[in-house]
């Protein structure tokens, strides 16, 4: 099957991020898109807006006559009354991972993967291409602030590309290029273990091109044995060491600027429009591939410095003499550490409140202890209810579990409706919210309470 002489294509899931950057790829090429999902949303409202039919309901009425494809999402229930449809009519059905992995065959593809960094990397990679002369296609895992979607179309064999260990779904790319620039545990509701994780990480890099370059965090301790079945260059990068060493990294009024060395030549005082530690390796991992394609430097520098960032990633929404609010998706451990050392740098001085909605039970489980470090580090944390997903409860993980937990003595939990009463009568200094469920939802009423005269 080609599946682009397809004409009509369903998704059952339509609404996800990733879902509906591929329903926009076929929706430009011309394709007839459908697709159903949950709930409405700020991206279903998009999608239907460009054209894009889009229900909410799961009855099979809605689905159209004659459909050649469903794409579909693990993330959808498998007893979704769409999936007996599409099986009982004999109508082929592709995940969304097989589909991306189709395309991306066709082509170059510069592939970002790693438990952290992977969308935010994507994102400036893809602007980077775009602002250095190549007109790259880009599925990204958020919406770009520079181009207002999660979908670029371009011209040319180059496709920038988030690359997602959940559900193995990384595993039907084979990446021109690759980034990986974490493994700390996650998705452990997927994998057995650990080591299951990274054995499936291990399996991506022997996918990349044998005449391809990887690029690796140096601290990553990936066994020496992983590589002598791989072809591909290996470079690493890492503050002071490395072939790609980052240096000097500082926080300059609302710019993060840093120094990078790589193959004897010096780049120095590269300047990035988001805060934090974690945000000068993900810029650096991008400039890095893009001198591996021998992509102007100057224009990468103009490029670096015009990104406005995605939505959800250190998402400044208020930023004023009397307070600041930040949205982010961090939603592990290791994502609230840099996000405290982030808010910390880009705000020295000032009283930081943080939300955080815990996302999965099993997550919550698996790193509780890692969770309440990481939290006592704000000034005041402020916890929610976790957010399930796709999961059921497990007896005893609750949002008290992580409470107890925290020595931090101005913790406090509210229910979500408690929630902007609290911001109300606090009227914090720095107000943070934090998780992957639905806390994203609350935004427009956080800044109208924050900031009422923003238009």
């Amino acid at each position: 099957m080609n599946i682009l002489d397809l004409r009509k294509i369903y998704f059952i899931g339509i609404g996800g991020i990733g879902m509906s950057a591929l329903a926009r790829y076929f929706h430009q090429r011309g394709v007839e898109v459908s697709g159903y999902d949950k709930t409405e949303s700020p991206l279903t409202d998009q999608l239907q807006s460009e054209g894009i039919a889009v229900h909410f309901t799961a009855s099979t009425e809605d689905i159209p006559a004659q459909v050649d494809l469903a794409v579909f999402t693990p993330a959808v229930p498998s007893d979704h009354p769409a999936f007996r449809y599409f099986r009982e009519a004999g109508i082929p059905m592709m995940k969304r991972a097989e589909v991306l992995g189709w395309i991306s065959k066709h082509g170059r593809c510069v592939a970002v993967a790693g438990t952290h960094g992977k969308t935010t990397t994507t994102t400036i990679l893809a602007h980077v291409l775009r602002q250095s002369g190549v007109d790259c296609g880009a599925f990204l895992g958020g919406i770009s602030a520079n181009y207002g979607t999660n979908y670029l179309l371009g011209k040319s064999d180059w496709i920038v590309v988030e690359a997602d260990e959940y559900d193995r779904s990384f595993l039907h790319l084979y990446p021109t290029i690759l980034v990986v620039n974490a493994l700390d545990p996650d998705h452990l509701d997927i994998y057995s273990n650990e080591e299951d994780m990274l054995q499936t990480y291990y399996q991506l890099l022997r996918q990349v091109r044998p005449d391809g370059h990887i690029l690796l965090r140096d601290d990553l301790h990936i066994p020496e044995e992983v590589f002598q079945s791989i072809s591909a260059k290996v470079h690493y990068f890492g503050e002071h060491t490395g072939d790609i060493r980052i240096e000097d990294i500082r926080q300059e009024s609302s710019k993060l600027k840093f120094d990078l060395v790589m193959a004897g030549q010096e780049h120095a005082d590269i300047a990035f429009s988001l805060p934090g530690k974690y945000n000068a390796f993900n810029a650096a991992a991008a400039f890095s591939a893009g001198l591996i394609m021998n992509l102007d430097p100057g224009l990468m520098r103009g490029a670096l410095s015009s990104f406005k960032g995605v939505g959800r990633r250190f998402d400044i929404h208020v930023d004023t003499e009397r307070t600041a609010y930040v949205d982010d998706y961090a939603h592990h451990p290791v994502e609230l550490a840099g996000l405290v050392q982030a808010v910390r740098s880009r705000f020295p001085g000032r009283k930081i409140t943080a939300v955080f909605q815990p996302h999965l039970f099993s997550r919550t489980r698996d790193f509780a202890d890692a969770f309440a470090a990481a939290l006592d580090q704000f000034d005041h944390p402020w916890l929610l209810d976790i957010y399930p997903a796709r999961e059921q409860p497990i007896p005893g993980v609750t949002t008290q579990m992580l409470l107890e937990r925290m020595t931090n003595p101005a913790k406090r939990y509210f229910r979500k409706e408690e929630l902007l009463d609290a911001i109300k009568q606090e009227q914090p200094d720095v107000l943070v919210t934090a998780g992957a469920g639905d806390i994203d939802r609350m935004i427009p009423d956080i800044i109208q309470l924050l900031n009422p005269t923003r238009t």
